[in-house]
């Protein structure tokens, strides 16, 4: 293992590429900005990633580097900075990753990815919630790492690659293979892990033949398996940029054009409708950009991808409530808005609305319109990926629940989209984070739940096994995470059949 410390308690660690200095703080040493790439420049923004060269000296490895081009974000009067960040970063080496190791490592320690969410468009290592020092402190080396995103990431462009922010994520796990021992990481013990659009990205990653053996477990929060678009609908998508731009829907038109005015086409296209006569929109118009294949990815895993890879896949209770209740479009809501959500999701609406009203008989009309919405984005597709993988893979498969509510914007906001990250990362105690306005509320959570959460993502980490039962077709044993924890069959049993 090349980690040794100057006089100052600085580590350098050697690379494939060239020296790294970090920081050390207390028993966690940190790395910063470390390429995995070289830098997507003109046309290279849109071919796959290819290696960096080596470099001179050692590079400084103590301050956060450039991310990916990005416009900001708001979520209404809910306070998502720490989950966003504070927007784009400039310049453009940033396939780049963050290193977080005991200070110490003694080698052979278990090694997690996080691929951040965002929409396909927004986020970075550089957002406070992805500070990865609990893992270091606990025994993990920790990866976070930056892709390619919008245009430049996900844009199907005739000429270039699909899914360059994946191809992106899996240049790091190469990455990873080849330099993680020098922190102290197993190269033979990676998880990759990701929420949001990171997880639907992780669930892509498992789906994808080339990534085989680069990771050995993959945690999904609040991906959707099945939440790629066809080429009909990523084809409408590269339509549209190329007349915002003015410009040849090709690669070689598109390499001509600056990124700053790839990021305000970007933002152009939200709302764009991707409906055909055959597919729905899994995104719901929330944003322009997912994943682009023939298949979707729970339907890859159905047909044996990823099966040697232990896999816990997850969703909140409230996912919907994020995209309602900060914009006061929850209390608000009404039959019609049920039932327009329900036509644009479902190939039968009626009974979908249906079937969600005798599963909730007393739900006013901004719980149904956020149940639909929540298991359109996310629910349904990560149960199509948790039974795909059970039903075929030789790995193991978990499942689980989280359910503490948010006190957060007069108690509505409940257990939304994103809420499980402060206790995944254990950084519950960040001040940005409390709040009427902030993304767990004025009150404090149960003291003991981050750290049991955090464990437990660990514990899978390192073993394989979260602590409950595995995941089957037949039973679906999830476990739902809250000031208690309790362990339930199938417990969207009803809710799951009317998306199959």
């Amino acid at each position: 293992m090349n980690h040794r410390t100057d006089p100052v308690v600085n580590p350098v660690v050697t690379t494939a590429q060239g020296p790294v200095r970090g920081l050390r703080q207390g028993g966690v040493a940190t790395f910063l900005n470390i390429p995995y790439a070289a830098p997507p420049r003109g046309a290279g923004r849109f071919a796959a990633p290819r290696p960096h060269e080596p470099w001179d000296g050692i590079r400084d490895a103590t301050t956060p580097g450039p991310n990916a081009p990005q416009s900001g974000r708001t979520l209404g009067r809910l306070d998502m900075s720490p989950y966003f960040g504070a927007g784009w970063s400039r310049g453009e080496d940033y396939l780049t990753v963050d290193v977080r190791t005991p200070a110490d490592p003694d080698g052979d320690l278990p090694v997690m990815v996080f691929v951040h969410g965002g929409g396909f468009v927004a986020g970075s290592t550089r957002s406070a919630l992805y500070d990865g020092s609990a893992f270091a402190r606990d025994g993990v080396v920790l990866v976070t790492l930056d892709y390619r995103l919008g245009i430049g990431g996900f844009l199907d462009l005739p000429g270039a690659p699909a899914n360059r922010g994946l191809l992106d994520v899996v240049a790091a796990l190469r990455w990873v293979r080849d330099n993680i021992a020098a922190f102290g990481g197993a190269p033979h013990n990676v998880t990759l892990f990701g929420q949001s659009a990171g997880a639907t990205v992780v669930g892509g990653v498992l789906a994808t033949p080339e990534a085989a053996g680069l990771f050995h477990r993959a945690i999904v929060q609040s991906g959707n398996g099945l939440g790629a678009f066809t080429t009909e609908q990523a084809a409408r998508v590269t339509g549209a940029a190329a007349r915002v731009l003015g410009t040849e829907p090709h690669v070689d038109a598109f390499a001509e054009i600056p990124d700053d005015r790839l990021v305000e086409a970007a933002a152009a296209l939200a709302g764009t409708d991707l409906r055909t006569a055959a597919h729905h929109d899994p995104l719901i118009g929330l944003s322009p950009f997912s994943l682009v294949a023939d298949a979707q990815p729970a339907e890859s895993v159905a047909a044996g991808l990823g099966a040697d890879v232990d896999l816990l896949v997850g969703t909140n209770t409230e996912e919907g409530n994020l995209y309602l209740v900060p914009v006061d479009a929850y209390a608000t809501s009404t039959r019609a808005d049920v039932d327009a959500l329900a036509a644009r999701v479902h190939p039968d609406p009626g009974r979908l609305v249906d079937t969600y009203r005798r599963s909730r008989p007393r739900a006013t009309f901004g719980e149904l319109r956020s149940a639909i919405m929540g298991d359109a984005l996310f629910g349904a597709g990560s149960r199509a990926l948790a039974d795909a993988h059970a039903d075929r893979s030789g790995g193991a498969t978990y499942a689980y629940e989280f359910a503490w509510r948010s006190h957060a914007l007069d108690g509505e906001l409940g257990a939304a989209h994103a809420v499980e990250l402060p206790f995944v990362f254990d950084l519950t105690h960040l001040p940005r984070l409390h709040g009427a306005q902030a993304l767990l509320g004025p009150d404090r959570p149960p003291a003991d739940l981050a750290p049991r959460v955090h464990e437990t993502w660990i514990r899978f980490a390192r073993t394989g096994d979260p602590g409950w039962d595995p995941y089957d077709p037949v039973r679906r044993a999830t476990m739902r995470v809250d000031t208690d924890w309790t362990q339930i069959d199938d417990p969207r049993g009803r809710e799951r059949q009317a998306w199959t």
